[in-house]
């Protein structure tokens, strides 16, 4: 016991000194700015929403019923209670060495059609697929859309054949319940 008390003195004062004479070394901070801006750590892209790009708005006309916007532009991210007769769109990314992107689509509806939209300029999908790719520079955007010609490389060689007999029969209307009725 007698040898640990002589020793936390000489310790203390060891480490006292050492801190005292690298916070009073202007070199030291030179240093460590330096390490850290050389070491920086790993940031999450973030990516919130729906991204609806101007082909997308473009398609959107007035008079469409709910559904059918649901098929063009997705589910919106926000729907509201007390806002019933409107959607919105919204859209942020947020990735390391690029400025913050920001969208927002409002659609507005009367009773289930749509009446109006109104929101940010749209970027079109390969201006989009462009800003990602920040880390080539004059890379090549890769072909978005299929054309007539290259969907007809992928056609079966031998189309199948009409089906006689009895025909399929046709889709359902009415579904049987999801539970058992309580007696």
């Amino acid at each position: 016991m007698p040898a640990f008390i002589s020793r936390t003195p000489r310790l203390a004062l060891a480490l006292v000194c050492a801190g005292a004479a690298a916070s009073g070394c202007s070199s030291f901070d030179r240093m460590s700015y330096g390490v850290a801006n050389v070491v920086t750590p790993y940031r999450v892209e973030i990516v919130q929403g729906n991204f609806v790009s101007k082909e997308q708005a473009a398609a959107l006309r007035p008079g469409m019923n709910r559904q059918q916007v649901r098929d063009i532009l997705g589910t919106p991210l926000v729907t509201s209670v007390f806002h019933a007769n409107r959607w919105d769109y919204v859209f942020t990314i947020k990735r390391q060495g690029v400025e913050p992107q920001a969208r927002k689509l409002t659609v507005y509806f009367k009773g289930d059609a749509m009446d109006r939209f109104e929101g940010d300029e749209m970027p079109s999908e390969a201006e989009f697929v462009a800003t990602l790719d920040n880390k080539r520079k004059n890379a090549r955007v890769p072909v978005l859309e299929a054309s007539e010609e290259s969907l007809r490389k992928y056609a079966p060689a031998n189309p199948p054949a009409a089906v006689s007999g009895p025909q399929a029969a046709p889709p359902l209307t009415a579904y049987p319940p999801l539970e058992a009725p309580t007696r």
